[in-house]
Order: C-alpha cells, then structure tokens, then sequence
C-alpha cells in the first residue's frame, strides 16, 4: 500500500508537470541526486556505493533505473576518497531523441498500460555499453520502469522490432489489444445498432420469466447430472 500510495503521489505530479504546469526542461523540474559507483552501477554484485544526497542507501538496480533516463556527472576521486576531477553534466537522453521516443512510442510500452508519459528505459543499459539510440531505447511508466529494473520483468526488441516483456519466472507477457474508442454519444449509438437488429427495448424487457416458485431441487438435479440422465435414458422402454 505504501508504495501505491507513492506512484499515486509520483503520477499526480506528473500529470502535472506533462500538462505544462511548469514550463522548465523535464529534467530540471525536479533532481535526487544519486551518488553510485560505476562498478555496482554495471554490476550489482560489485562492491560500491549506491546512497542519496543525504546518505540513504538504495540498491544499485533502483540506481540502474534512475540512471536509464538522467543527467550524469562522472566524478573521479583518488585512493584517499577525495574528488580529482569532476566533468561536464550530460544528458543520458538528449532532447532530439526523446521527442523522437515519445512520437514513436506514444506511452507507456508495458503490455495493457498505455500511460501517455513516462521514461526512457534503456534495453540494454548504457552502463553495460547500450547505445542511446532509439532502436536501444523504450518508453516506460514509472511503476512499469520499476518493475522492469528491481521487479525481474524482462524486456527484449526482438529481429524485427517488436518488443517482448516477460515475466519474472521467463514467461511471456501477451499483448493487450488496445481499448475500443467509446463514440461521443454511447447511447445513440447503441439505439441505431439495436433498431438495425430489430430489437426493441422497454420497460420490461430486463425483467425474467420465473414467477418466485421455489427451486425444484430433484428436478435440476435429474436435468444437470449426468448420471441421473443416464438412468432416465435406461429407464426408457424400447419397442
């Protein structure tokens, strides 16, 4: 519940910020700033460090996530810890290319979301040596891009193009046929669909056939069981 509650916190300012709320760059609305080191970056398993600003801890996944669509600056210390060089800021996802990802993509890519804003999730993380390049690159909701990264979902762009999501356990996930489009004046439109079928509705055309007489028991029994249809068939005289 706890984490509901904050992808809930987490989509209402997002839906602020996607309508123009505040017209800074995405990147700059907001920051958490994330110390890791490049070795558990790219391995989880490697020793490093992977905290907040303030010093919490976070996994190094939930690094690997945040960094999929974030700006970066490499710091370099020496043995006793102090930083030697710090280099420029940079975009993981240059502008160009995530207006090229949202036009492509149009939402969220997780099979039955659909979410028409989110992040750049990249299939083969940069840390790993993935290209940001658009065929390397999909759009994910926050809760999807969790699931993804710390959740054990997979995601792969299959020979030609299509991508596949599968379950933690490595099954599939099928894909959602997208929702029907719900016509401007529903009802309208179901009374034309309904005179065409020649059906009419009034006031009782909801209302059942059964008088209120109790169920008959034995009686659906005798007509449901297969095995008291069998009797009554051999029960039958033949001539």
């Amino acid at each position: 519940m706890a984490q509901k509650q904050a992808d809930a916190l987490a989509l209402l300012a997002e839906t602020a910020l996607h309508h123009e709320l505040d017209p800074g760059a995405p990147g700059e609305r907001y920051q958490v700033v994330v110390h890791v080191d490049a070795p558990a970056l790219a391995e989880a398993a490697q020793p490093g460090q992977s905290v907040l600003e303030e010093g919490t801890r976070v996994s190094a996944e939930t690094a690997r996530r945040l960094a999929c669509d974030a700006s970066r600056v490499v710091m370099r210390h020496d043995e006793q810890g102090r930083v030697v060089e710090i280099g420029a800021r940079t975009r993981t996802i240059p502008p160009a290319l995530r207006r090229a990802l949202h036009h492509r993509d149009q939402g969220c890519r997780f099979p039955g979301c659909g979410i028409r804003f989110g992040q750049g999730h990249h299939i083969r993380h940069w840390a790993h040596g993935g290209p940001t390049t658009l065929s390397n690159l999909a759009m994910l909701c926050r809760r999807h891009h969790r699931a993804v990264h710390e959740e054990g979902f997979q995601v792969v762009r299959g020979p030609d193009g299509a991508l596949q999501f599968r379950r933690p356990n490595g099954w599939p996930l099928p894909e959602v046929p997208s929702a029907a489009k719900v016509p401007s004046d529903p009802v309208k439109v179901l009374s034309v669909q309904n005179e065409a079928l020649g059906l009419r509705v009034h006031a009782r055309t909801g209302c059942p056939s059964w008088l209120g007489e109790g169920l008959d028991v034995g009686y659906a029994i005798d007509v449901l069981h297969p095995l008291a249809q069998r009797a009554r068939a051999a029960c039958i005289p033949k001539h």
